[in-house]
């Protein structure tokens, strides 16, 4: 491609435009972002309004904790798996280490399929172990990474951290 003063205008607005309105492009394409941050949002919302109900203390959203969570569930969809061991970045205790996030105790639920944040939070809260850790009195920080996968399949990590961040 010939490059002249006009092409690198159209470029640079193009690009900006682009970084404007990412989800735009995924609608104009017919496709699902692979992140929602809004969803991330409104499941440490539901989780809360379940620790309220129990009287427990409502668990405080941790973006540096979110941002592993999220990349947890994009390495689920990216790299074809369902489970607590990452074959790229161990367990959670691990990752939360490896990205920073030191703690006293941790725990991880994961989901796949669910499309909406109440959907993967009912489901979570219907199974014994993870609701275990949504109740547990000794989480404080709540992360949250949904990433969708290039089939349109959801994947959700949610990770619980006490003390030191």
């Amino acid at each position: 491609m010939f490059c002249t003063k006009k092409n690198k205008i159209a470029l640079l607005v193009i690009t900006a435009l682009l970084a404007l309105s990412n989800l735009t492009v995924y609608a104009v394409a017919g496709t699902t972002p692979p992140i929602n941050p809004s969803y991330e949002q409104m499941v440490v919302q539901l989780v809360n309004v379940e620790r309220q109900k129990y009287g427990l203390q409502e668990l405080y959203y941790d973006s540096n904790i979110s941002d592993v969570a999220r990349t947890k569930s994009q390495d689920m969809a990216v790299n074809n798996y369902f489970a607590h061991q990452s074959p790229t970045y161990g367990m959670a205790s691990d990752m939360l280490l490896n990205f920073g996030i030191t703690w006293t105790a941790w725990g991880e639920n994961i989901a796949s399929g669910q499309d909406t944040p109440e959907t993967v939070v009912s489901q979570w809260m219907n199974s014994p172990s993870h609701r275990e850790n949504i109740l547990s009195p000794n989480f404080t920080f709540l992360g949250v990474g949904y990433y969708v996968d290039s089939s349109g399949t959801p994947f959700w990590t949610q990770m619980f951290t006490s003390d030191f961040k």
